[in-house]
């Protein structure tokens, strides 16, 4: 099943249905400008050098983009640093201009993205995940598509160097085989396309890690909540948001309680 679409660009439409698309055209464009920049690996140049540029060029990319779109609003990025002032703003956008930094620096690998979400008065409202070196960006605009039935044994996307210990016992009890993947809006992705069925993660993400994966897993139907069930909050004082689910609704029950075991 394919959710991708490229961006829209209407005119009309619900102010929701504007920032979604906002979203996913401005992480679209900070991708083709990493893709851009990426095009070094093949000239020799060293992998952490493109790296820390590549997170440098789509932050300032995306904090002018956004604060020029939508001048009255705030910006939270990982590579920025956090005005305080966003705790009393209406809307929010929060970002992050390089998830997958490590697989963004390898050549050949696709598992990295682009986040853009928004929150509006503590509301999770709209999101993209920009995967550039797929050529995709999936939106929360985007219409949501029927499910294939669940396979025999569902599948977990994991980390390929952390592997935290809920989340493997959770996948042995269930007989769940394991799919490496890089970044973290990689593997929510994997799970809104139908590749897997379940994204868990333990032991440490931010909100600008998790917000626009979840504003788009939500929209295509998917369960999505902390690893004890309660809901994630964005735009908080600390953006420390550590874990995460994000499953088909049909295994929610059984992934939840074998994750609180």
């Amino acid at each position: 099943m394919e959710l991708a679409h490229t961006p829209t660009h209407p005119r009309g439409g619900s102010r929701s249905s504007r920032d979604a698309a906002a979203a996913a055209e401005t992480a679209t464009a900070a991708g083709a400008l990493l893709l851009a920049h990426r095009g070094g690996l093949s000239a020799g140049v060293d992998p952490a050098a493109i790296r820390e540029l590549g997170d440098r060029l789509s932050h300032e990319f995306l904090v002018e983009t956004l604060s020029r779109r939508f001048p009255d609003d705030a910006v939270l990025s990982e590579e920025g640093a956090d005005d305080r002032d966003r705790l009393a703003a209406h809307r929010v956008w929060i970002v992050d201009p390089l998830d997958g930094t490590r697989e963004f620096g390898e050549p050949g690998r696709t598992d990295w993205a682009v986040h853009v979400a928004l929150v509006e008065n503590g509301v999770l409202t709209a999101g993209a995940v920009a995967m550039p070196a797929l050529g995709v960006t999936y939106s929360s605009a985007d219409p949501v598509a029927a499910y294939p039935p669940l396979p025999a044994a569902p599948r977990v996307v994991v980390s390929r160097t952390r592997r935290p210990a809920p989340v493997l016992a959770m996948a042995a009890a269930l007989g769940a085989p394991l799919i490496e993947m890089g970044s973290a809006g990689a593997k929510a992705m994997a799970v809104v396309r139908g590749e897997a069925e379940i994204y868990a993660h333990a032991g440490g993400q931010y909100e600008w890690d998790s917000a626009a994966p979840v504003a788009v897993a939500r929209a295509a139907g998917l369960h999505v909540s902390r690893l004890d069930g309660s809901e994630p909050h964005y735009n908080q004082e600390n953006p420390w948001l550590p874990d995460l689910l994000i499953c088909r609704p049909e295994l929610a029950g059984a992934v939840l309680e074998e994750l609180r075991r």
